[in-house]
């Protein structure tokens, strides 16, 4: 096996299939492991290039295989999927990993370290809750509404809707019994929810960069924390290239010469992206023109707004605001606010 100079992984559950080749791209081996089996392997080799598809759990492998001398390379899904032939099997993808890894312009993604997986570890379960609530809270008002219980949408309009369920002499108790299972699961994440954001509140205030990152407008304590635990700023070349990495820049879709850009790709992580889009829509909530000094409203923000929709203005926004966060990160500088605009 001296002769491989690159292994690529197609990894799973139980089962890792690898295709190594030579100095000339052929296939020398091709094989099925079992993960007990992995750590051997590779401790046989002398160094070489491994492929793996970036997922949840190559961050482990990566760690683990750069321990034994090896050079990792974590490659996008995406960039992968074009090489894989016709039919899709474990060995066509190992395969495809390998021909995507020998593209010498290929897009990789940095190897994360054990600390900075278990720093966004938390965020991560604060999302899971988030979206736990919100099902429960749709479903509460989803049975209720069927016995004629209707409430605003907000946290004082689920507080009226439960207290009418409470009082509603007509509502048949086996729907009042299930409503309050409901509503105990509600209460339940939610003090959940206060713990984990009292933890998070407690190392936004610990972490120097994320305090600076949220003197942005539209940049709280969350998203100052999502940006610093799960970005790696230095593998981008600049803040437009970091807008695009977030799926804020127009797709193309340019030929002949003529330039036709559409919606936004909404490629990359799709979780930053949304909190940008949120904190923009936040700032553009209170963007008047007789509150602009007060709130640091800028000049270009007004006039976009009297020209276009708002929605559109907050993805634009969400796109400036991606550029400033990549400008402080990288020059270590802070936030300077643009001179407002005149009431």
């Amino acid at each position: 096996m001296s002769e491989i100079t690159r292994v690529a992984i197609d990894t799973s559950k139980s089962v890792f299939t690898i295709h190594a080749v030579d100095a000339r791209d052929r296939a020398v081996l091709r094989r099925n492991l079992r993960r007990s089996e992995v750590t051997e392997f590779f401790n046989k080799l002398p160094p070489v290039e491994v492929a793996i598809e970036a997922c949840g759990a190559s961050h482990h492998w990566g760690r683990s295989l750069q321990a034994m001398g090896h050079k990792v390379r974590l490659i996008p899904a995406q960039y992968v999927k074009p090489f894989v032939k016709r039919g899709k099997n474990d060995r066509n993808d190992a395969e495809a990993i390998s021909e995507a890894a020998a593209r010498p312009g290929m897009s990789t993604v940095a190897v994360k370290s054990a600390t900075q997986q278990a720093a966004a570890m938390l965020l991560s379960v604060r999302e899971l809750l988030v979206r736990q609530r919100t099902q429960l809270i749709n479903a509460l008002r989803g049975h209720a509404a069927e016995f004629g219980l209707v409430r605003p949408i907000g946290g004082k309009g689920l507080a009226a809707l439960r207290a009418d369920i409470a009082t509603d002499a007509t509502l048949p108790a086996p729907a009042a019994e299930a409503l309050a299972i409901l509503g105990g699961e509600i209460d339940r994440i939610e003090a959940r929810l206060a713990v984990a954001d009292a933890k998070l509140l407690a190392r936004h205030k610990a972490t120097p960069e994320s305090q600076m990152l949220a003197e942005v407008p539209g940049i709280g304590p969350i998203s100052a924390l999502n940006m610093v635990a799960r970005v790696d700023f230095t593998q981008f070349k600049s803040g437009r290239h970091f807008a695009a990495w977030l799926g804020l820049t127009p797709r193309d879709h340019s030929t002949g010469g003529r330039q036709r850009l559409g919606g936004i790709t909404r490629a990359g992580n799709e979780g930053l992206r949304q909190l940008l889009v949120l904190g923009a829509t936040a700032v553009i909530r209170f963007a008047k023109p007789e509150h602009a000094k007060r709130a640091r409203i800028s000049a270009w923000l007004l006039a976009l707004l009297e020209r276009r929709p708002r929605k559109l203005c907050a993805v634009a926004l969400a796109n400036k605001m991606a550029r400033i966060i990549w400008a402080m990160m990288t020059r270590g500088e802070a936030y300077r606010p643009p001179a407002p605009a005149q009431a």
